[in-house]
């Protein structure tokens, strides 16, 4: 069976698993992955900043990420630079090549120091095939990706930057959360904009809004009231209506 009949498996499968945790995560240790990849797994340590796959590699891997944080990024033909998402602890990245994606489409760099565990993409086929208890886990954690790219979709075009700023520092905060205590997650207003889809400018009036209504402070570094924050959220709802 190929590669691609896998993967039409596994969108069979979407049926089967209408309710489950947004954001799921898988929660595996090296030792689950070893049990069901045996020699189709390697683990390596990161250091900040480095390159776990970039942009135009061949795609024949895909990697879990057991410790720290994992940007990923694209850029266009003209050199434009996207961030497509910061992946936390238990997040699986590069399963495009599961689905027939032949080379990388976007960069994956560590993010302070990480360990990330790398699965073999034919052993993964195997493990996917020969156990439909993990197949099925693995499909509940691609769909909680998939509502979280949605409303990301959304936030972009349908909200105010405002908005969408407040939603990128609450997933900061929960980075934050995450990270070791000696390796702490920094962001500059520029990458806060690329992400909002605004103006560095613009950045900076929110957050200096923001400071002043107590969302967020500046104490030897950038610090989040989730709280406080997610309830200025649930005031603004998101500007969709149903249909």
């Amino acid at each position: 069976m190929d590669t691609i009949a896998v993967a039409g498996q596994l969108l069979q499968l979407i049926g089967e698993h209408t309710r489950m945790a947004h954001e799921r995560t898988l929660g595996l240790s090296p030792a689950d992955l070893r049990k069901k990849f045996r020699a189709g797994m390697t683990v390596r340590d990161y250091r900040d900043k480095e390159a776990v796959f970039s942009q135009g590699d061949t795609a024949d891997a895909i990697f879990y990420i057991h410790s720290g944080t994992v940007k990923l990024t694209a850029v266009s033909t003209r050199r434009k630079k996207a961030i497509i998402a910061f992946l936390q602890r238990g997040s699986f990245f590069g399963e495009g090549c599961l689905a027939g994606q032949s080379l990388r489409i976007c960069t994956a760099r560590s993010i302070g120091q990480s360990n990330i565990i790398r699965l073999q993409k034919a052993s993964a086929v195997n493990t996917l095939k020969r156990d439909p208890k993990f197949a099925s886990r693995f499909v509940e954690y691609l769909l909680s990706r998939i509502i979280r790219i949605e409303e990301d979709l959304v936030d972009q075009f349908f909200n105010f930057s405002e908005r969408r700023l407040a939603r990128v520092l609450l997933l900061f905060e929960q980075i934050g959360r995450e990270s070791k205590p000696d390796h702490p997650l920094k962001v500059s207003q520029s990458t806060l904009a690329e992400m909002v889809g605004t103006t560095r400018g613009r950045v900076s009036k929110f957050m200096n809004d923001f400071r002043k209504k107590g969302f967020i402070s500046y104490n030897g570094g950038l610090k989040v009231n989730s709280a406080l924050l997610a309830g200025f959220l649930q005031s603004r709802p998101m500007s969709v209506t149903k249909s």
